[in-house]
Formats: structure tokens, sequence, C-alpha cells
């Protein structure tokens, strides 16, 4: 594949999911990055920069496309699918199966990232929840009654 389709390929799936939510940007952006980093690496080092080129582009598109809260958590997916799926699709079939192993890896992991990094805020967010409307006994408060003693 040409540089140029590749790049036309890539505005056109953004624009198409511009309004879609912070899991399907993240994937999308995870499978964009991983295909980008690799056509990049690939011109600088062979398949060892193919590789390299989309984990990084794999974060970088995770970590643009996905919620503020999670961004780390789809970056670190992103990067991970672009180069497992990089390494897996080179194997199977050769550079054009790298670059298709990428934008699937990327995008999944991506997806995945942000997914989970939305699940986990939520859990933290219950727990915080239910901590603070936890009763207080009878130590708290301003309308318990008072036993007074006499002397």
């Amino acid at each position: 594949m040409k540089l140029t389709s590749i790049l036309l390929l890539s505005l056109g799936l953004v624009s198409g999911v511009a309004s879609a939510g912070g899991t399907t940007e993240a994937g999308v952006g995870g499978a964009l990055g991983g295909v980008l980093g690799a056509v990049v690496g690939q011109q600088l080092g062979g398949s060892t920069g193919s590789t390299i080129g989309a984990g990084v582009g794999g974060a970088a598109g995770s970590a643009v496309g996905a919620d503020k809260r999670s961004r780390g958590e789809a970056a670190i997916g992103g990067a991970l699918g672009a180069a497992g799926g990089n390494v897996l699709g080179r194997g199977v079939g050769g550079s054009t199966g790298a670059l298709v192993g990428s934008a699937a890896g990327g995008g999944a992991g991506g997806a995945l990232g942000n997914y989970m990094g939305n699940k986990s805020d939520a859990d933290d967010r219950r727990a915080r929840d239910r901590d603070d409307h936890r009763g207080r006994g009878h130590a708290y408060g301003h309308h318990q009654k008072r036993k007074h003693r006499h002397h």
C-alpha cells in the first residue's frame, strides 16, 4: 500500500467516527496510529522498525481518541495490540499482513484499554459513594437525644 492511500483511508475513517463515543474513538485512533506507525517504522527500520512504529503509533492514536480519565489505559492497550498484531500479521501475511494486524490489534487494544479504564473509574466512584453514605452510628449528629445525669 502506498502512504497516500493509507492517509486518505485514515482521514475517511476519522471523519466518519468524529461523533462517536470515547471507546470507539480510542479504537479507531489505535488502528490508524498502528498502521501509520508501522508504515513509517517499516521505511526507517525494516520489520523491527515496523513493530516499534506500530506500538508507538497505536499508543498515540489510542490516547488521542480515549476519554480524558482513561488515556493511559488506552495507550497501553493500543501499543500492545498494535505491536502484537504487527508481529502476528507479518507471520501470516508478510508486510501487508503486518499492516492489517497493526490496525486490528491497535484498534482492539485501544478500545479495550479505554473501556477498562472507564470501568475502573466507575468502580472507584461507586466505592467512594458507598463509603460516603455509610451510617455514622450513635457518635455523630446533632439530632441525638442527650441523657443528662443529675448529680
